[in-house]
């Protein structure tokens, strides 16, 4: 169940302030420095971000033995480091910012470096993972031969998510999905091409497999990540595209574009990093790449709009470990593999009253987790008729999340809970008294893998419809 990042780190500092004056010795702006920030950047960004979120990460890496790489160590609390000497100096970048404008930045260390050496230590820690992140930063760690050949035999047997770098190796073959930013996969083709034009042949020269006519309506995201997709041998190329969203490249499929929700962010700093530790957290919960690939791309959105890695805390700060996303495949798997009970039920849960209370807590007593299956707004309307719900689904989430005895909720679209149940795979599954387990629909499935089927204590003359009622005669 850990997640396990491997790559490069480097330390980031801003300073920011005002810039009101030119500077008398040269017609450059003034900036009043205000505020320092530190944090760690590179593979060590994305797992922070991920100990942040509470989730159980480790990082692979190499550091040096110099005050940035004792700074960046104190910036990693809360992560699992597994690190080996990296020999040369810790690479620092150093923003300088106007307010939000960014006035320039000063790269120390950040040179081309030999290959660095890895341990037995840093081999097991990633031998142990249940998905891996590869955030090549273009130090090296990334084509060490011996982290290179473990990663290419896991990758049949964990999901690894590889976030590439222009000057790092290419991915090995077989991972999960290759997430690089538009620049990149472009600059990648290019680098493709002109190797192969010195080895081109009679019959098909690089230039032209690389770059005929393309169709004038055609995504450049979705070029670029059909040729990477073949070069690179992994399972998928996840393109992306800043507020444009992303392109899903894969094997005998079209080009699938996944659109990104519109916000308003100035930095974007950070943002193909919470993509990546978001894309991880979702195949680890069991998700198909095409919905990890849609939730991650809102992630990374949701990351921006909430500040980025401007509102990241920084070694002078109390960091504040947020709870973790009740993600409910996540949670299944976690309670099935440490031996306890996984418990759902499911309904519309509008105008939450006393008996959804005393059902849903009644449900909680059977196992080690309760999952809630909540029908979707237009699901509901189907079942109850176009003036339902009452309250939206994601207001019915957070208030059934608000409640000790619910652990997670997973929303679903369908007019029945079955597709949700085939994916959880409940131990037990709950309904309400007013039913008789052997006449729940539900039953035939829950029992195919071995679930059972329960019914709680049911409270008559408590239900939303009367609740309903009610309120409308005092509104």
């Amino acid at each position: 169940m850990r997640i396990v990042v491997v790559g490069d780190v480097m330390l980031d500092v801003d300073l920011s302030g005002e810039a009101t004056r030119l500077s008398p010795d040269a017609p450059v702006p003034v900036v009043d420095v205000s505020g320092v920030k530190r944090r760690a950047g590179g593979a060590g960004l994305v797992a922070r971000m991920l100990a942040q979120d509470n989730w159980p990460v480790t990082l692979v890496t190499v550091l040096g033995d110099d005050d940035a790489g004792r700074q960046l160590q104190g910036q990693l609390a809360g992560v699992r480091l597994v690190s080996g000497p990296s020999g040369y100096a810790s690479p620092v970048k150093t923003r300088v910012r106007a307010g939000s404008h960014p006035v320039v930045r000063f790269d120390q260390g950040c040179g081309k470096t030999p290959v660095p050496e890895v341990s037995a230590a840093m081999l097991r820690a990633v031998e142990k993972a249940g998905v891996i992140i590869v955030a090549d930063y273009g130090r090296g760690l990334a084509a060490n031969p011996q982290i290179r050949e473990l990663l290419a035999r896991l990758a049949d047997e964990v999901p690894i998510v590889w976030d590439p770098h222009p000057a790092g190796p290419d991915p090995v073959p077989g991972v999960a999905v290759v997430t690089p930013n538009l620049a990149e996969a472009q600059k990648a083709v290019q680098s493709r091409g002109r190797k192969e034009d010195r080895q081109e042949t009679p019959q098909e020269p690089a230039a032209v497999r690389l770059s005929a006519a393309p169709d004038p309506g055609s995504d450049p995201a979705a070029e670029a990540g059909t040729v990477l997709l073949e070069e690179w041998g992994s399972q998928a190329v996840l393109v992306t595209k800043g507020e444009h969203g992303a392109v899903l490249c894969r094997p005998g499929r079209s080009p699938e574009p996944v659109p990104a929700p519109r916000v308003e962010a100035g930095d974007p700093c950070g943002a193909g990093d919470r993509l990546a530790a978001s894309l991880a957290v979702h195949l680890l919960a069991g998700r198909g790449l095409d919905e990890a690939a849609v939730l991650a791309v809102h992630d990374a959105a949701d990351f921006l709009a909430n500040g980025g890695v401007s509102a990241l805390p920084d070694a002078g700060e109390p960091v504040e470990v947020r709870p973790r996303i009740s993600d409910p495949l996540l949670l299944a798997r976690a309670v099935r593999e440490s031996g306890g009970k996984v418990v759902a039920t499911g309904g519309c849960f509008d105008l939450l009253h006393a008996g959804h209370v005393r059902s849903l807590a009644a449900a909680r007593e059977l196992g080690d987790c309760l999952i809630v299956c909540l029908n979707s707004d237009d699901s509901v309307r189907r079942l109850k008729g176009p003036e339902r719900p009452i309250i939206g689904q994601h207001d019915r989430a957070e208030l059934l999340l608000a409640m000790e005895c619910v652990d997670a909720v997973m929303v679903f679209d369908e007019d029945t809970p079955e597709a949700a149940l085939e994916r959880l795979r409940p131990d037990i599954w709950v309904k309400g008294g007013d039913y008789k387990g052997a006449s729940l629909p539900e039953a035939p499935l829950v029992e195919s893998w071995g679930g059972r089927c329960l019914t709680v204590p049911y409270h008559p003359a408590r239900s939303t419809t009367g609740l309903a009622d009610a309120l409308a005669k005092v509104s």
